[in-house]
């Protein structure tokens, strides 16, 4: 795919995340949360809701498994600091690990943006405490860290048989915590749905000056 495919791709999906973040915010709202908060989406989230439930321990294998990705920004960054000390400029540090340091930092401004923003509120109540559901941080973080660990595992892990066990335990890891963020019963519906979205706007910007 061209560069200008890919900055097309990138648009198209960014498009598509605000008019559907919008949508969850503004449309078929009704007071079907948790001390009443009022929810977008409701007929769907409050179906997919009651079908599934609540369940704890699922939320708490994600919470641990949530963990296991950020070794991935820990190896990188460590590479990038490694290769900053050693040159002693930022200039001579590998251009597609600062893009992923930028990409880091996106999804930390993203994260707090909707910490900030509140599109809806959990299904239920953590600790007794309403929380910001949208979108759900754990498909965020899973799909955006992991999917971008495999794009850069093609620059700097030359072992093809390697790269490629690494990749499927890195898929493997992203499908696990978002089918099990689903099970939990913690999100609405849109929440994963907006936080897929969303990873895959910040991953397609990743890609155009990555690959």
């Amino acid at each position: 795919m061209t560069k200008n495919k890919k900055i097309l791709v990138s648009c198209l999906l960014l498009v598509l995340t605000v008019i559907y973040t919008l949508v969850v915010k503004n449309y078929d709202t009704a007071p079907i949360g948790p001390n009443e908060s009022v929810v977008g989406l409701s007929n769907i989230n409050g179906i997919v809701h009651n079908q599934v439930g609540v369940n704890m321990l699922w939320y708490e294998i994600t919470k641990y498994l949530g963990i296991l990705p950020f070794i991935a920004v820990a190896y990188y960054g460590f590479k990038g600091l490694s290769q900053l000390i050693k040159e002693k400029s930022l200039a001579k540090v590998d251009k597609n690990i600062i893009f992923l340091g930028i990409f880091y930092v996106l999804i930390a401004i993203v994260y707090v943006f909707f910490e900030k923003v509140i599109i809806n509120y959990r299904p239920t109540l953590i600790d007794g405490i309403l929380e910001a559901s949208y979108p759900s941080s754990h498909t965020l973080l899973a799909i955006c860290i992991c999917g971008s660990t495999v794009i850069m595992n093609k620059h700097y892990i030359n072992n093809i048989k390697i790269r490629n066990k690494l990749n499927i335990l890195l898929f493997l890891l992203m499908v696990i915590i978002v089918i099990g963020r689903i099970l939990s019963g913690v999100h609405w519906a849109s929440d994963i749905v907006g936080g897929l979205l969303i990873s895959l706007f910040l991953i397609s910007l990743l890609k155009i000056f990555v690959e």
